[in-house]
C-alpha cells in the first residue's frame, strides 16, 4: 500500500474539498454518457421524468420495439453507476431498468429525456459536511404505482447527521392489497438497512443513539406499536413483524411525518419539477462548488431561510 494523500478522483468520482466538508461528483462520467449518446449539445430539461398522468407513452401497447436494444441496455446500465452520487436520480433509473429485456421506442424516449436533464445538472454532487452523529431515516411507497403489474415501489433515505448515506428506489416483489401494507414492507427494509448500518458503525466503535424512522403512514406505524393489529394483517408475511419486534425492545423509533416532509417522496414516483427540486436539495444535491460562480438560483423553488443558508454555505 502506498499513502497518495488527499483523494481527489477515484473510480470517475470526483472529490472536491472545501471548507464546509467533501462533494463527491461525476460530472466526466456524466459528460462521456452524453457523448456516447450522441447528445453533448443538447437542450435541458428541468426534471428527469414525466409526472404520472402524462407518463401513460412507457406503457402504451401500441408502441414499437426499440430498433436499438443494446444502445438502450448500455445507456441504462451506465446511469446505474451515475446514481452512486446522484441519488434524485435513483427512481428513474430503477424505472428504466424494468424495460432492459424489452425496450420500446418511448422508453428510449424516456431515456432521451434523463439524458437531457443531466446536461442542465452535470456539475451536481452530493455534499457532506460535519455533523451530530444521530442516524434519521425516510421510509415511503407508492402503493400499485405500476399501472402493468400494479406492485408498489419501496424508497428510502437513511442520514448519518446532515449527510445522506444510503438510499434505495425498488419495486416490492409482491403485490400490496392495501397501502399500509405497502407501507409497513418498505418500513421492514429501511429497518433492516438501519440494522446493518447500526452493526457496521458498532464494528467500527461509533456509538449513536437509537435511530428515528419517520413514516407518513399512520396505519403502518400503529402496526409497528401495537400487536393487536397482527390479527388483520395475517396476508403480509410474517418475516415482516421483526420491525414490531425491533420497536418492542426500544433499538428503533417510529415517528410520523407529514407527506410534505416525506423526503423519501423522490424514491417512489414521478414528481412535479418544483417538488423534484425541493427534495432534490434535501439530499443534498447540489452544484459543485466551482460551479457555483455561474449557478442560477432561479432554477430553485422558492427556498425558506433554511435553503438559502445551505446554498450560501457552499459558495
Amino acid at each position: 500500500m502506498k499513502e497518495l494523500g488527499f483523494v481527489n478522483y477515484f473510480l470517475g468520482i470526483s472529490v472536491i474539498k472545501n471548507a464546509s466538508g467533501y462533494v463527491l461528483s461525476q460530472q466526466k462520467y456524466a459528460s462521456d454518457l452524453l457523448t456516447k449518446a450522441g447528445m453533448s449539445d443538447c437542450k435541458s430539461y428541468s426534471s428527469p421524468m414525466a409526472t404520472k398522468s402524462s407518463s401513460s407513452a412507457l406503457t402504451a401497447a401500441e408502441d414499437s420495439l426499440f430498433s436499438q436494444p443494446a444502445l438502450y441496455r448500455s445507456l441504462v446500465g451506465a446511469l446505474q453507476y451515475l446514481t452512486l452520487t446522484r441519488p434524485d436520480l435513483a427512481f428513474v433509473v430503477n424505472h428504466l431498468c424494468q424495460f432492459m429485456h424489452y425496450p420500446l421506442t418511448s422508453h428510449f424516449t424516456s431515456v432521451k429525456r434523463l439524458l437531457r436533464y443531466l446536461k442542465g445538472t452535470l456539475s451536481y454532487g452530493i455534499h457532506f459536511t460535519s455533523g451530530p452523529l444521530l442516524l434519521n431515516a425516510y421510509s415511503d411507497s407508492d402503493w400499485a404505482g405500476n399501472i402493468l403489474d400494479r406492485r408498489s415501489t419501496t424508497g428510502y433515505c437513511i442520514y448519518l447527521g446532515p449527510n445522506l448515506i444510503s438510499w434505495s428506489a425498488k419495486k416490492q416483489p409482491t403485490v400490496s392489497r392495501s397501502s399500509s401494507e405497502a407501507e409497513y414492507r418498505a418500513l421492514a427494509q429501511t429497518s433492516a438497512e438501519l440494522s446493518w448500518i447500526r452493526m457496521l458503525l458498532a464494528n467500527l466503535h461509533i456509538s449513536v443513539p437509537v435511530p428515528t424512522l419517520w413514516c407518513d403512514n399512520l396505519s403502518a406505524i400503529a402496526m409497528s406499536n401495537n400487536p393487536v393489529f397482527h390479527a388483520r394483517t395475517k396476508h403480509i408475511e410474517v418475516d415482516y413483524h421483526f420491525v414490531r419486534e425491533r420497536v418492542a425492545s426500544k433499538k428503533l423509533h417510529i415517528c410520523h411525518i407529514p407527506t410534505s416532509d416525506q423526503v423519501a417522496d423522490i424514491f417512489t414516483k414521478p414528481l412535479s419539477v418544483a417538488r423534484f427540486q425541493y427534495l432534490q436539495l434535501q439530499l443534498n444535491v447540489l452544484p459543485s462548488p466551482l460551479s457555483l460562480q455561474g449557478y442560477d438560483k432561479s432554477q430553485q423553488p422558492a427556498t425558506d431561510t433554511e435553503q438559502a443558508t445551505a446554498i450560501a454555505s457552499i459558495a
